[in-house]
């Protein structure tokens, strides 16, 4: 629906915008939170994770031990192959914070930090032997997403619903991720 909204130039366009003027005020901590989900930061993050958990997975004799952090990184591989057609289809031009220019629908930067980290923390989450670490965990990834979705909006990187696309591509792919993990889990595990 929000897709449709931007492409039809529909009503939800009106709000979106009144929500952005409200909210943009460039400032250096903004900038920081957004830089937060550029590829050069976020992917990283997952990287090490990943090795950590199959190093951790390989050491204790897991079985099949690979797939989580396989899984994980061709995940993360997936958001560009998504989210670069859907802004050349859709080709939103930014807020007038930016330069001049179109494909800024859906929000890359959101879409990878949601990824990276939330991709991150669910092939963590068997490892930690606490329900109050795994919490923490999954609370540091939400406010990292939401701090990255925060100051792209209030840099003027990106309009309201820019954002808010990618957290439903990413609540999709995630979702998948975590589906697959809990099969993967949960299935017979031969020796």
């Amino acid at each position: 629906m929000i897709t449709w909204q931007v492409a039809a130039d529909g009503p939800l366009l009106r709000l979106d915008t009144r929500l952005s003027r409200a909210l943009v005020h460039p400032d250096r901590a903004s900038e920081l939170l957004a830089d937060l989900g550029n590829i050069q930061v976020a992917v990283p993050v997952l990287m090490v994770v990943l090795v950590y958990v199959g190093w951790r997975a390989r050491a204790t004799g897991t079985n099949r031990w690979w797939l989580p952090p396989l899984a994980a990184a061709v995940l993360m591989a997936l958001v560009p192959a998504i989210v670069v057609p859907l802004k050349e289809l859709i080709a939103r031009g930014g807020t007038p914070a930016v330069p001049p220019g179109t494909g800024y629908y859906p929000s890359g930067h959101t879409a990878t930090a949601m990824i990276a980290y939330g991709a991150s923390a669910l092939v963590l989450l068997p490892w930690l032997r606490t329900t109050y670490a795994r919490r923490e965990l999954v609370i540091a990834c939400a406010l990292l997403v939401a701090g990255v979705s925060f100051g792209l909006v209030r840099r003027g990187y990106h309009w309201p619903l820019d954002v808010v696309a990618s957290w439903c591509l990413g609540t999709v792919l995630l979702a998948s991720l975590w589906l697959f993990l809990d099969r993967f889990r949960s299935g017979p595990q031969p020796k």
